[in-house]
């Protein structure tokens, strides 16, 4: 919206919200959609909780409004976070409708939380995995007013992260440390959530309703989740001292990126991946060389496609990112790196992006199904009632694609550890949710729906280079997936239309 936004409180014109329209206001200082569906008007805060979408620019579904960011969805009666990646609520004002104009007037309390009744509930539930699965889950035991004992192990050293930020602003150097973390201490302590960190569990039996962990102790639960997540691949590379080598996954892993960063004028990085790439880019960011290796012929072929996957490569080359395609790390000599095409490069240090391994062990171990991951049903329960998984190590029934599908994307665990929560409580949710990530790379934000493993025709509508574009990923004439860079209303009214 452009110009001066109206004061709400002065009303505006009834005719100035039409039926399924957003209207962007302020009161007092605040700034206010107003949003209509039918004879119901709605005024909510106009920025999205998570990373401070507008929401102007989102899309009315029912009644509900999506952001145009990351795809979060809110409540428009309750301002409720009804969908990952926000897990706040935004604010709603109260409306008053005389005659042909609407105002909106003071701002409404908050939501309870529901009480519940323990009977026909477990009786404690314990979540294995402290990342975006585990943690989403055990906000939404308490949303949903869940009143028993929760446990939420994890192996990290530190409290549950934003770790798509690990890659980008973070390790660019423009997100302190105090925005990593996703909840406060004093969340956990408020929500009686028991936030076990630098703590592994060795065994899992469901028929005794335990967890073992390796120090010994042992607890009972009523119901579980499994979101163990995935492990990096690690690579041997002769030569190379444990100094020079990093990866990233944890906190931890981003810290000591940053600390060896500080001091590094050259950095060559392994794999031509998203993770790779987010990489490559933030340390651009710092003014550091970069050099990419990687052994497929244009980045990101497997995902993207060829004509995707160039436009990636020249938008890096553009920021001085210097690709050593078809080509792997042989050896290092000290600060040299010796490449399978024979090129040698000096280097700082090395960080490896070249993919990760669902962490399945202590399924396998509990006698859980496992197909290349845990399987589980439409309601993301195991082979074991009461026992559930979300997440990295999730193979779910996908309703879009028909297929058993495992994706490696930070909202679906987090919508997953969601829907897996409210299951626990009896409410039978199916997870119908499209997968949906985003990755940054300078000034280009990529938004992609849907999941295609494989696809015989990629259609393109629109501009690469124009930064104005949609990708169509098809298999027999249907698209399984849609990539879209600049048309974020566009990427949020395809996910609709896959749900639906």
């Amino acid at each position: 919206m452009t110009g001066t936004k109206p004061d709400l409180r002065n009303g505006v014109a009834l005719q100035d919200v039409p039926d399924g329209a957003l209207l962007q206001g302020t009161v007092g200082d605040d700034e206010v959609i107003l949003a209509r569906r039918g004879e119901s008007i709605f005024a909510v805060g106009a920025y999205c909780t998570h990373y401070h979408g507008p929401l102007g620019d989102g899309l009315l579904v029912g009644d509900t409004l999506r952001c145009p960011l990351h795809h979060a969805c809110f409540s428009l009666r309750t301002g409720e976070a009804l969908r990952a990646p926000a897990l706040d609520p935004i604010d709603c004002w109260r409306v008053e409708r005389l005659g042909d104009r609407v105002f909106v007037r003071g701002k409404l309390p908050a939501s309870e939380t529901p009480a519940r009744q323990a009977g026909g509930l477990p009786g404690s539930v314990v979540i294995v995995g402290g990342g975006a699965a585990g943690l989403a889950a055990a906000d939404m035991l308490r949303r949903e007013g869940y009143p028993g004992p929760v446990k939420l192990i994890s192996a990290d050293d530190f409290p549950p992260c934003d770790r798509p930020n690990l890659s980008k602003d973070y390790l660019a150097g423009t997100a302190p440390d105090e925005w990593i973390p996703l909840r406060a201490q004093s969340y956990y302590i408020d929500r009686r959530i028991e936030l076990l960190l630098n703590t592994r569990v060795s065994s899992l039996d469901p028929g005794r309703r335990r967890v073992r962990l390796q120090d010994g102790r042992e607890f009972e639960f009523g119901a579980a989740l499994l979101a163990t997540g995935a492990d990096p691949v690690r690579l041997e590379i002769p030569g190379a001292t444990a100094a020079q080598v990093g990866y990233l996954r944890s906190f931890a892993d981003a810290r000591a990126l940053v600390a060896r960063a500080r001091q590094a004028r050259r950095v060559i990085v392994v794999g031509a991946s998203f993770i790779g790439l987010e990489v490559a880019a933030s340390l651009r960011e710092r003014g550091i060389e970069v050099h990419v290796v990687g052994p497929e012929s244009v980045p990101m072929l497997r995902v993207l496609g060829e004509e995707a996957g160039r436009f990636i490569q020249g938008l890096h080359e553009s920021h001085g990112v210097v690709f050593h395609l078809g080509a792997t790390v042989l050896r290092m000599s000290g600060r040299e790196a010796e490449l399978s095409n024979g090129t040698k490069i000096e280097a700082d240090f090395l960080v490896l992006g070249v993919g990760v391994r669902p962490s399945i062990a202590l399924a396998t171990q509990a006698g859980l199904a496992v197909d290349r991951g845990v399987s589980v049903n439409e309601y993301l329960e195991t082979s074991v009632p009461g026992i559930y998984a979300a997440g990295d190590i999730a193979r779910w029934p996908d309703p879009y694609s028909g297929e058993r599908i495992r994706v490696e994307h930070w909202v679906v665990a987090e919508r997953q550890g969601q829907v897996a929560a409210r299951n626990m409580l009896g409410q039978r949710a199916r997870f119908a949710a499209v997968p949906f990530f985003w990755s940054h790379h300078y000034d280009v934000t990529i938004n992609y729906v849907g999941h295609a493993e494989q696809w015989d025709a990629i259609q393109v509508d629109g501009s690469l280079p124009a930064h104005d574009c949609e990708l169509r990923y098809m298999r027999g004439g249907r698209p399984l997936a849609v990539a879209t860079i600049g048309r974020n209303l566009r990427s949020l009214r395809v996910e609709h239309t896959m749900e639906a």
